[in-house]
């Protein structure tokens, strides 16, 4: 097989661990007591994340699929991870309404970079949503980080490590409004039927 070839399946691959990954992370919320791990295992994800986007834009290794997998990995460990911390709501901040927001919202936007794409549109990420994504990493960071007790009392200048956590989950959800917001202006714009010169 040639290199070009072996190469074009490298972003791919780092795409597909990072969703197995994933699984692991959860069995680790799940389980409890592995905060730190799952902490970092949630980091190490991320990073893959900007790896495997870095190898296909360097050596123009952007494939079809990795079009489609790459968003929908990024949202399965985001909104799992945010899930998986619903039963233990009061420890982690992490509200049933902060989970509705985020879902509804990537539901919203995925729908309509479907639909649209499908007309021919360029409905590619913009950057409300990647300012959104990383938000919502740093909160679901924050938020498994704060399930660990010496954190979870840890303070400086009298500003605990949950009031961190708390801020940043609540700029998580408006930032995710917004983004939201943004995006359906977009998909308004480009559904607009387009008027002649002089009409």
């Amino acid at each position: 097989m040639p290199a070009s070839e072996q190469l074009l399946n490298l972003p791919n691959a780092i795409t597909i661990s990072r969703l197995f990954l994933s699984f692991v992370l959860f069995a680790l919320i799940q389980a409890g007591h592995y905060w730190l791990l799952s902490a970092g295992l949630f980091v190490f994800a991320v990073l893959t994340d900007i790896l495997d986007g870095w190898i296909a834009r360097k050596y123009q290794l952007i494939t079809q699929l990795g079009r489609i997998m790459d968003p929908f990995v990024d949202k399965f460990i985001t909104s799992g991870t945010f899930l998986f911390l619903l039963p233990i709501a009061k420890q982690s901040g992490v509200d049933p309404w902060m989970v509705v927001i985020v879902l509804g919202r990537e539901m919203l936007v995925t729908s309509l970079r479907g639909f649209l794409e499908q007309r021919g549109a360029d409905f590619s990420a913009s950057a409300s949503g990647k300012l959104k994504m990383f938000l919502q990493c740093a909160a679901a960071t924050a938020a498994l980080l704060s399930m660990h007790p010496p954190l979870a009392t840890y303070a400086v200048g009298g500003v605990t490590f949950t009031i961190i956590r708390d801020i940043l989950l609540w700029t998580m959800v408006a930032v995710t409004i917004w983004s939201g917001y943004i995006y359906v202006l977009r998909a308004i714009v480009l559904l607009s039927p387009k008027r002649e010169p002089g009409t």
